[in-house]
């Protein structure tokens, strides 16, 4: 995550001092379009989480998280635009009300199952309405999320995620504080779902062993879908 921030800030340096060098005079938009604009937000990732879980049941808790993020628009014109969307998230995951009578513990249980890195590059495509310093925006694209470094803590023996395509929707706007920055407030739901794998054999009881294939493969459908809530500072090229 530290390593995250320091780029992220490194590269948005960057994007400032290379934008502050072109001329002031110079137009930098178009009723053409051909207009960068990058952006630093500070996001909230709000996790709408529901799931079915095989043998055990139960459901589903995922912890929110802050992050940064780091994201590139290219203007084809005043109106069209696409958003590259780049940050990555860690979250806390642990199943609740699970039934675990079978192996000697409670029938209302919450598993502990580690925690998790998401990945979630995603590209929308958007629709702007500029209306003298205020720019409202609307969008639509795709999310592809990678679960990475997991940790599947201190109760069971691994916990496996599957990659996934998701549908992203996107609202937001920019204010223009100068001719080149911007305030941008925006808001992203991913319609976000995994296929997760438990092994909890380590948990089967020794007078049980028939226990242990069932445990070593319980499955889960999850939903996560995500609320992604940001506000930040962007600049135009």
């Amino acid at each position: 995550m530290k390593r995250l921030i320091l780029v992220s800030t490194m590269m948005f340096v960057g994007f400032t001092v290379f934008g502050q060098s072109v001329e002031s005079s110079k137009e930098t938009k178009n009723d053409a379009g051909h207009e960068w604009r990058v952006r630093l937000r500070g996001v909230g990732v709000v996790p709408q989480e529901s799931a079915k879980i095989g043998v055990i049941g139960g459901d589903a808790e995922i912890s929110n998280t802050l992050i940064p993020e780091l994201d590139f628009t290219y203007f084809f014109n005043k109106h069209f635009a696409a958003e590259l969307i780049l940050g990555t998230t860690r979250h806390s995951v642990n199943t609740a009300s699970s039934d675990l009578s079978a192996i000697g513990a409670s029938s209302s249980a919450n598993v502990d199952l580690g925690k998790v890195w998401l990945l979630p590059p995603t590209l929308t495509f958007q629709y702007h309405y500029p209306v003298g310093k205020f720019n409202p925006y609307i969008g639509a694209g795709l999310n592809y999320t990678i679960f990475y470094s997991v940790d599947e803590g201190p109760t069971v023996k691994d916990v496996t995620y599957e990659n996934k395509f998701a549908f992203a929707a996107q609202a937001g706007f920019d204010i223009d504080i100068s001719d080149r920055f911007f305030v941008n407030v925006d808001v992203k739901k991913l319609f976000l779902s995994t296929d997760v794998t438990v092994d909890a054999s380590n948990l089967t009881p020794a007078n049980s062993p028939s226990l242990a294939p069932v445990l070593s493969n319980i499955q889960a459908d999850v939903k996560i879908n995500p609320w992604l809530l940001g506000i930040g500072i962007g600049c135009k090229f």
